[in-house]
């Protein structure tokens, strides 16, 4: 490894509204002019021309970026902890101290009086502190992994939600380096899937038990954001046999203004916005996105901002590994969760980590400026998870499936299982030679984990985990204030244990073969009885019993 040393319109408050789109009665975002003494008065996008998605609320401004990613503070933090991090009893001190923030007997938020379900477990320089712990140091790296693993298991138990990636189409006018969907790579055949195609790339993922999916697609006129619009109707209207549907569709597409995005909210079936800055460094941000839209830093990294404006705020950030030092990104990303949630009283619903992989055509992604190597991978997923304890991690195909065990020993939530990353890939027909050379066909990158759903369903299940494809806080409007208040009363393992163990019946009884299905059944029976992994009160047992019985006997979409 290499190393390296908004808001509202001014003039009027918009209404605060819960992860459900509901409005938070009687709380209001104040402009952020009043609220931080900082002026919002930044414009971004002067110079490139953002045709995906045309902004027609003009009036916007925002805080200038570079006021809240502050570079020259992230490196002085990187650089005065450096001794911090050989204390072992400074060290020890900052995990401790966030460890009782995570477990919120006393919720800190970082704005006084928000109903937010952010916490930010810690601060740049104790961030900083632990990225610089040498990863040769045992005992420390053994206290910040248990530190990771104990508040994951805390907040989100021995649960890990799946989903699967579906990609619509591969045009794209951007010149990312790091890509094969860049513009400069003639070698890639391009495609759209049609609105058959989609209906049949809905159903096979259906069909391998998925209820969550990520939809994505490059930027490009030969695919608009309003065939994006018609695509999530599309997928919203698939239903396969036996009760196939998709219960959640998260989005990962270009930039949008704030116009867009109320019209990606009206839909009513979009859950996540996910947009990855990429990299937080200008300087390398710049290198790394020559031409194209994404060229504009300001006006991505803003993104997050104007989806909060719209009302859109289950919002997922991340950083692309390998492009810059990985202190600096996570120290970044960091930053943009606080300043989403100073500003706007939700911050990041997820965080993802990507690790660079090999990309058709280009050589900058076999050789990263800054790999990070497996050790130093696994302490920033740790770090994350320390800082943000009640964000969702999330965890792609792009890691091998010994390192992905690795992972969620170090704090992951959520991961992709049976994933393909080329248009249309889902329905193909897979013999055994496709089969057997999926890591070279023309997706954005190269898998390492090509196992389907259903072996990572038995796998996850062997290694002690719970498979998850639950919805149901979204739906029931479980959200920041009233997340809070389960948390801080040691109740979340209530709703979200017995939800989990519905979902994986469901799972069982729909798609599992008799094998998979017997295992399946073993560890429900555990997870309620007097071995289980996690305490379910008295009362919600009963509750899971009967709401048990009712999945057993055929009734789908079944939750607390």
């Amino acid at each position: 490894m290499q190393s390296v040393l908004a808001q509202p319109s001014i003039g009027r408050a918009a209404p605060a509204l819960r992860r459900d789109g509901k409005p938070c009665p009687g709380i209001a975002i104040p402009p952020a002019s009043r609220r931080l003494g900082t002026v919002a008065n930044f414009i971004p996008g002067g110079k490139v021309q953002h045709t995906w998605s045309i902004e027609r609320e003009t009036h916007h401004t925002y805080v200038d970026p570079a006021e809240w990613i502050d570079e020259a503070a992230i490196f002085k933090a990187l650089e005065v902890t450096k001794e911090w991090a050989k204390d072992s009893a400074r060290v020890r001190e900052i995990l401790a101290k966030a460890k009782e923030k995570a477990f919120v007997t006393e919720h800190d938020p970082v704005n006084v009086g928000s109903k937010s379900e952010f916490v930010q477990g810690l601060g740049l320089e104790e961030c900083a502190a632990l990225l610089n712990v040498d990863e040769n140091n045992v005992e420390l790296m053994n206290d910040i992994f248990d530190t990771a693993l104990a508040i994951k298991n805390r907040i989100y138990g021995n649960r890990v939600v799946l989903f699967a990636p579906l990609y619509i189409a591969n045009h794209c006018m951007n010149t990312c380096t790091y890509c094969a969907f860049r513009a400069g790579n003639t070698g890639m055949e391009r495609s759209v899937l049609t609105d058959d195609d989609l209906r049949e790339e809905v159903a096979a993922l259906q069909r391998q038990g998925h209820r969550r999916i990520l939809a994505l697609t490059g930027e490009s006129p030969k695919y608009s954001f309003e065939n994006f619009l018609h695509a999530v109707d599309v997928i919203g209207s698939v239903h396969t046999e036996p009760f196939g549907s998709i219960r959640r569709i998260n989005v990962e597409i270009p930039p949008l203004s704030v116009s867009d995005m109320r019209r990606l909210k009206e839909t009513d079936k979009v859950g996540t916005f996910v947009l990855f800055q990429e990299t937080y460094h200008r300087d390398t941000f710049k290198k790394m996105h020559p031409g194209g839209p994404k060229s504009d830093f300001d006006y991505r990294v803003l993104t997050q901002d104007r989806a909060m404006r719209a009302g859109l705020d289950d919002v997922g950030i991340g950083a692309l590994f390998g492009l810059f030092d990985y202190r600096y990104e996570v120290c970044a990303m960091l930053m943009h969760s606080e300043h989403l949630e100073r500003h706007y009283n939700a911050g990041p619903h997820t965080i993802s980590v990507p690790r660079m992989r090999p990309a058709d055509g280009s050589e900058l992604s076999i050789s990263p400026p800054y790999p990070v190597d497996d050790a130093a991978f696994k302490k920033l997923v740790a770090v994350i998870r320390i800082a943000v304890p009640y964000t969702g991690m999330i965890l792609s195909t792009r890691e091998t499936p010994e390192m992905r065990s690795a992972l969620l020993k170090c704090g992951m939530s959520q991961m992709s299982a049976g994933s393909r990353t080329d248009v249309g890939a889902y329905h193909k027909d897979h013999t055994a030679n496709t089969e057997a050379n999926l890591s070279k066909l023309a997706g954005q990158f190269s898998l390492m984990d090509h196992r389907p759903t259903n072996e990572i369903v038995d796998w996850l299940m062997a290694e002690g985990y719970v498979p998850s494809w639950c919805t149901a806080c979204y739906r029931q409007g479980r959200t920041g204030e009233d997340f809070m208040k389960i948390c801080k009363a040691g109740d979340i393992h209530d709703f979200c244990h017995p939800n989990s163990l519905l979902t994986l019946q469901e799972y069982l009884q729909d798609y599992a073969d008799p094998d998979l299905r017997r295992k399946g059944e073993e560890v429900i029976a555990r997870e309620m009885g007097e071995q289980a992994s996690e305490p379910i009160s008295p009362q919600a047992l009963k509750r899971l019993e009967r709401k048990m019985k009712l999945v057993k006997d055929g009734k789908h979409d079944v939750y607390l």
